[in-house]
């Protein structure tokens, strides 16, 4: 039983009482040995007196002292850590789209992998965790607004369609408008709940080309770290990887550098995949880290079930050894 801290552990002062029983056992047993010794006729005590058990008679005892060190320790309220399912969670998926993701060095391809990855995590999300999905090319595209309904986020990443450049930034953006619009109508007394985005793509910016612009990747990680909300990325893809454009085979290269900018940026996490294996771990990696958190959880359950059945032994001893309680 591991215990990680006390709720109330001004029940330890019963430790003072169980000693003083201890103590006042020893005391009287010492006691009632003196008085013995002061019977002259020892030949007629040995006929009169029951024999005695010896050390098994302090048997009751021990465990009488013993069921009440463990009923204090439950009374002191011990707590252990432990992973329970979050219920209050925001998580927006943000893939891309562009005709990158149509290469074959990732089996198919970069998409179905991505896709069939997707759904896994979706599906595997705990329930209590409200779901979104954007798509971004050129633009960002809010398909699925953050929900624990998670249909029509599977639906909605089998739909996925590709289409020219690369705006990651918008992403992000989009992300961020989707999070403070849910939060502001689920927020209440307690606040919004906290959030995340998961930003997959396989390649770099290219609208705008600067990433500092003002709709820029790393200007909108910016943002995303002054309203608290971390960005996970994932590049996805090999430095290999090339598509067919008009007859023209052009290499698209992942780009591991900006992703893991813009995480840091967000005070999010970077990850790198470069199979659909590799994509599918990611994605199982984070639904454990966004699905659970460690709490501190009352462990006093277990302290009284032993308390109580070492003190039952304690009476079941006591009137086997000696025919009454202790």
């Amino acid at each position: 039983m591991s215990v990680s801290g006390f709720t109330s552990p001004w029940w330890f002062l019963l430790l003072i009482v169980v000693a003083a029983v201890a103590v006042g056992y020893v005391l009287a047993v010492r006691s009632r040995r003196k008085r013995t010794m002061r019977f002259t006729n020892l030949e007629l005590l040995e006929r009169v007196a029951p024999r005695g058990q010896g050390r098994a008679r302090h048997l009751p005892a021990a465990l009488l002292v013993v069921s009440l060190l463990l009923l204090t320790v439950a009374l002191a309220g011990p707590t252990s850590e432990q992973k329970v399912p979050r219920n209050r969670a925001t998580v927006m998926l943000v893939m891309d789209v562009s005709l990158s993701m149509e290469a074959t060095d990732v089996e198919p391809t970069r998409l179905q992998a991505a896709q069939e990855a997707a759904r896994s995590f979706a599906k595997g999300l705990t329930p209590g965790v409200n779901l979104g999905l954007i798509s971004f090319a050129g633009t960002a595209t809010v398909l699925v607004a953050p929900t624990t309904e998670r249909e029509g986020v599977v639906r909605a990443v089998d739909n996925l369609k590709l289409a020219q450049s690369t705006a990651t930034g918008e992403g992000i953006f989009a992300a961020l408008q989707s999070i403070e619009s849910f939060s502001a109508v689920v927020g209440g007394a307690q606040g919004p709940p906290p959030a995340r985005i998961v930003l997959m793509t396989d390649g770099k910016q290219t609208v705008p080309q600067d990433e500092y612009a003002p709709r820029g990747a790393f200007t909108a990680a910016g943002a995303a770290k002054q309203k608290g909300i971390p960005v996970t990325t994932i590049s996805f893809g090999t430095s290999y990887g090339t598509v067919e454009i008009e007859g023209e085979q052009i290499p698209v290269e992942v780009d591991d550098s900006s992703m893991r900018e813009i995480a840091r940026l967000s005070d999010g996490d970077f990850y790198k995949a470069a199979t659909a294996e590799q994509l599918k771990q990611v994605y199982a990696d984070l639904g454990e880290q966004i699905g659970y958190e460690t709490k501190n959880v009352d462990a006093s359950k277990p302290w009284v079930v032993l308390g109580t059945v070492v003190l039952v032994a304690a009476a079941g001893s006591s009137l086997f050894l000696g025919q009454r309680l202790p």
